[in-house]
């Protein structure tokens, strides 16, 4: 079916899917028409052609629908109903009639569309770090189960993917939105570092990191749906899009977080991403680039969209979003030298909020790496973070393997120019010395906190605990208070006040 012969189709389905005298909402893309009535999405596929699809033809629109609801079903089996087809009945149409069938739907529930996470994100408060980890629990997940893709990826497939995007900036040249040698600086840069992590790239692939990913995770693709993040509408139009490294999947989102300025959810997301999932240390070396390229797609898209308005106002708005994401690219590919900072307490004093909040301050994007013991310490014993250990798992050889391990992924993101925060009591002298003769191991600075705060506070703060990593009770923290600590040659800060305020002291203290 040619493409104009689907006006008559869309005018019979705003008919069939008027309630009571209001027309269905209508939205329209460059691939698809949905139309929204009541409880119910349809989505009609457009009879078009681009670079990267033809859905000119009958056939190809239905294996589109069948393709979208088999992908999707992954991760919003909830929304994602079935397929219907379009039927001819006398002079008009019908949805699952029984004559000729002359084009398809995707059948999908409707949600509360001021639930999508670019909504969320435009609130104060409207996305908080509970729903962010559970957001990351679920990519790490999807990504575990996703089928993986040996034949695709490495590093040919990245530098495929960076050629395309000069390619799109040399065809947004006549437009004159960006700053040309910006742009060459963007694209060179990217195609060295590719080049210089191909090996690792490479390695990511033969060890099934490529895998049918969704392909397009920004936060309007999220949203929250029965209380619980869920990812929908992935590329089911190209592979080439999809089959992808996880951690260019996850890319798109933190590069989406900060774009919006929620540059803080993002280290949330990313430490939470790694506490959960199964990623390797290679993961700090190539995430800069897959963040800078993602956010090169993200300023030719605009800039294409830019130069098609015909609103002087409009374009000016679309052309400035481009040059922000050019600039956010560019910003990914700065050298930043890495630095280790050790944050220590006694259960309840909020070291653990201190060293979650100082990575976001810290190193590159999206902020530095938080190793922390408790996280560790799960992970050795195969339980997840928000699980509670039993006695054997604070035996004494776990806790000699904890802290062998903990100094280890500290080594790792340091090694591969991530900054990190280490997290634990560190009571012990000793394991603030070593820590500090970690870092001049690995030739980076180093800053130590010591977080105070009363008893009382302590016990109080352990006592309402809710979905917490610690194990820690209220026993154990006054245990704690009889600690020889010996000699703190950190600098200290005092929590028991606001929490602002203690982010504060400990920023002015250390220099960031």
């Amino acid at each position: 079916m040619a493409n104009n012969d689907q006006r008559d189709i869309i005018d019979f389905l705003t008919a069939a899917l008027t309630i009571g005298g209001e027309p269905p909402k209508i939205i329209t893309t460059h691939i698809s028409v949905i139309f929204l009535s009541g409880d119910r999405a349809l989505k009609l596929k457009r009879a078009v052609k681009f670079p990267f699809l033809d859905f000119r033809s009958l056939e190809a629109r239905r294996e589109a629908c069948l393709k979208e609801i088999e992908i999707n079903r992954r991760t919003a089996p909830s929304i994602y109903k079935g397929v219907l087809p379009i039927t001819r009945e006398g002079a008009s149409f019908a949805i699952d009639g029984d004559g000729e069938i002359v084009d398809w739907l995707v059948d999908m529930r409707r949600f509360d569309d001021s639930l999508l996470f670019d909504r969320l994100a435009s609130l104060d408060k409207g996305l908080r770090r509970p729903i962010i980890e559970d957001l990351a629990d679920s990519i790490a997940l999807f990504h575990a189960n996703a089928e993986t893709r040996p034949e695709k990826g490495g590093a040919a497939g990245i530098r495929r993917i960076a050629e395309n995007n000069i390619k799109a900036f040399e065809q947004q040249r006549a437009g004159a939105i960006f700053d040309d040698a910006r742009v060459e600086t963007v694209t060179k840069r990217t195609i060295e570092l590719i080049d210089a992590h191909a090996d690792k790239l490479n390695a990511r692939r033969d060890d099934g990191r490529v895998r049918a990913c969704h392909g397009d995770l920004h936060l309007r693709n999220i949203c929250l749906i029965d209380g619980k993040p869920t990812m929908f509408d992935a590329i089911e139009f190209s592979s080439d899009f999809s089959d992808i490294d996880v951690l260019y999947d996850l890319a798109f989102l933190l590069m989406d977080l900060d774009f919006h300025g929620k540059e803080r959810l993002a280290t949330f997301l990313f430490n939470r991403y790694l506490d959960v999932g199964d990623e390797q240390p290679d993961a700090y070396a190539v995430l800069p680039v897959f963040l800078s390229m993602r956010a090169q797609i993200r300023a030719h898209v605009g800039a294409a969209i830019a130069v098609s308005q015909s609103n002087s106002a409009d374009r000016e708005r679309e052309a400035e979003t481009a040059v922000r994401y050019l600039a956010l690219a560019e910003s990914y590919l700065a050298a930043a030298k890495p630095r280790l900072i050790a944050v220590g307490g006694l259960s309840g004093s909020g070291k653990s909020r201190l060293a979650r909040e100082l990575a976001c301050y810290t190193g590159r994007r999206p902020g530095a790496r938080v190793v922390r013991t408790d996280v560790v310490r799960k992970r050795l014993m195969g339980v997840h973070p928000n699980k509670s250990l039993g006695p054997e798992g604070y035996a004494a050889d776990v806790t000699e393997k904890t802290y062998d391990a903990f100094a280890a992924q500290a080594r790792e993101a340091l090694e591969n120019g991530q900054s990190v925060v280490m997290d634990a009591v560190f009571a012990k002298e000793a394991q603030r010395q070593e820590v500090e003769a970690l870092a001049k191991a690995c030739s980076v600075p180093f800053s130590g906190i010591w977080v105070d705060a009363p008893e009382a506070v302590r016990v109080e703060r352990v006592a309402t605990r809710k979905k917490n990593v610690s194990d820690a009770t209220v026993d154990v923290a006054k245990q704690q208070s009889a600690y020889d600590l010996g000699d703190i040659g950190w600098a200290r800060v005092d929590s028991s006040g606001k929490k602002k305020e203690t982010v504060r002291q400990a920023r002015a203290l250390i220099g960031i």
